[in-house]
């Protein structure tokens, strides 16, 4: 594969680990976030450090970002020190935040407008997909760009399905965060009952992951809420953060969503509990 110079930014839970894998691919990354301790695990690998968004970006062919709320995605992108400014021409850019599709739209149009290709790419698969490199990646953007950025979807992503222009990546990440919000309801009441019924959760669920309830969340989460493990594969504040986006989202296209109306509410309550910094996992506690 030909080496790529790539900019990265956002090395959180899950953008530290992609980043990783990136890097151990041979490609050239370069870095810069908010906080510099947070990139020394890649900067010890190899990467470059850039002391800002300015400085990256015209060093770099593509630059991939993954940061917390849509707000943090405007400015990286549309703030006069920001990519697009700064970007040299024929850039890629990819943003895999879960953020909103209208903003993704402006993005793309803002891009266009100055010869950069922009892409919209949000994941899901946790911590773990991030680490082993499992991502789905759920894209919008034009087929050219895509073509040109399946290359290194493949080293971070092994479900890598193009839904359609600017926009369509998010939308279809809202499907999944609405889908996945019902679900850690189903998820955590199942072990409240085993409990509450004098079982061994965890041998419910040997039962129970491999039938018609089976889901990535009853597989790798129920078993970290059985545990006690709260350590956050996604935060609770940044699953609100997409619940919320879902939500308004629906609500202009004239949607209801009374699962997802429930999940938010309740998800809440454990945010105001103090766990806004949990993994999603943690809505077993408001059960306990």
């Amino acid at each position: 594969m030909e080496m790529t110079s790539i900019g990265f930014i956002g090395t959180g839970v899950m953008g530290r680990s992609m980043a990783l894998n990136l890097l151990k691919a041979g490609h050239e990354l370069h870095i810069y976030t908010r906080t510099k301790q947070k990139a020394a695990p890649l900067l010890a690998e190899g990467a470059t450090w850039h002391d800002s968004i300015a400085e990256l970006a015209p060093a770099v062919d593509v630059m991939i970002t993954i940061v917390g709320y849509p707000s943090d995605v405007e400015a990286v992108y549309l703030s006069e020190s920001g990519i697009i400014n700064n970007a040299k021409p024929g850039s890629l850019l990819i943003d895999m935040t879960t953020s909103k599709p209208s903003l993704a739209e402006e993005i793309t149009r803002t891009a266009q407008a100055r010869g950069l290709i922009a892409l919209d790419a949000p994941v899901s698969g946790g911590d773990i997909g991030a680490r082993n490199g499992t991502l789905s990646i759920m894209v919008g953007g034009d087929s050219e760009g895509f073509e040109r950025a399946l290359p290194l979807f493949e080293i971070i992503g092994d479900k890598i399905i193009h839904q359609g222009p600017a926009g369509a990546g998010q939308h279809t990440k809202m499907c999944n965060q609405i889908a996945i919000a019902s679900t850690m309801l189903g998820v955590t009441e199942a072990i409240a009952y085993a409990r509450k019924a004098g079982l061994n959760p965890t041998r419910v669920l040997d039962s129970i992951t491999t039938g018609a309830a089976g889901s990535w969340s009853l597989t790798n989460l129920a078993p970290r809420m059985i545990k006690g493990d709260f350590a956050p594969g996604f935060y609770v504040k940044h699953f609100i953060k997409d619940m919320l986006i879902a939500l308004d989202t629906a609500e202009e296209m004239g949607l209801e969503t009374p699962g997802l109306q429930l999940a938010h509410s309740l998800y809440q309550d454990l945010a105001e509990a103090g766990d806004e910094d949990s993994g999603t996992q943690a809505l077993i506690k408001l059960f306990s």
